[in-house]
């Protein structure tokens, strides 16, 4: 059977498992930024590894109003494959717009995320999560409540996959939200959030994006903004295996 290029047939590879909303999947323009053509890159697609594209999450429609795009987890690959001179996958999971609250184990969203995983860790070894999610939840801004299912979520993963020191890299938000969206009032309240729940998770990191970029809809990073949050997301992940 003749092997289709840039498909990934063997299994030396780690992989991430990408989670959360809409800046997790990456909404940066695409012709903001140049294409990143790493040949150690791959991600998950239909139950095979292919050579790393954007978009990589692909959770709208092409002509909707939030249209897939440039996403973190493009740098982040990007900057272990060099780092590591070793291949390394995605496994794109997040869906724009989810609360906290749907990422719950038994929801749709956990089982698909536990179910993909499983399946791509028949050729790849796991090596962590990356979460970015908390815009829905941001208004009303309620700490112990998103901070109990956070840790249930991550506690949860963890099991099911069966690592139970598995790295978490999470991410803030961009302090730089617009008052278009009730998200701004509180950014940073749930960035202090995130900290107190890393102090509290054992292997588990935030990516400073306090000071990064807003497109012009007031609350996705911009493409540029979402390469520098990549390389935050790997210096943490780096800090995790000391």
């Amino acid at each position: 059977m003749k092997i289709e290029e840039g498909v990934r047939t063997d299994t030396d590879l780690i992989s991430f498992l990408m989670i959360g909303q809409s800046n997790m999947a990456g909404r940066g323009d695409l012709c903001d930024v140049e294409p990143i053509d790493n040949d150690l890159c791959f991600m998950y697609r239909i139950a095979r590894w292919d050579k790393m594209v954007e978009p990589i999450n692909v959770d709208k429609r092409a002509d909707s109003e939030f249209a897939p795009g440039v996403s973190l987890g493009a740098s982040f690959a990007d900057a272990y494959a060099k780092h590591f001179k070793s291949s390394v996958g995605l496994i794109p999971c997040a869906s724009g717009g989810t609360t906290v609250e749907q990422w719950m184990p038994g929801g749709d969203l956990f089982d698909n995320a536990v179910f993909t995983s499983r399946l791509a860790m028949r050729t790849s070894r796991l090596g962590g999560i990356l979460w970015h999610q908390g815009e829905s939840d941001s208004y009303p801004f309620m700490p112990e409540v998103y901070g109990e299912k956070f840790l249930i979520i991550m506690k949860s993963l963890r099991e099911a996959l069966g690592i139970p020191d598995l790295p978490i890299v999470i991410g803030e938000l961009s302090e730089k939200i617009t008052d278009r969206w009730m998200a701004s009032k509180t950014a940073h309240l749930m960035n202090g959030l995130f900290h107190s729940l890393a102090a509290e998770l054992p292997f588990c990191a935030v990516a400073d994006a306090r000071d990064l970029d807003v497109k012009c809809d007031g609350i996705h990073f911009t493409a540029q903004s979402q390469r520098i949050l990549g390389q935050r997301y790997f210096e943490k992940y780096l800090s995790l295996l000391k």
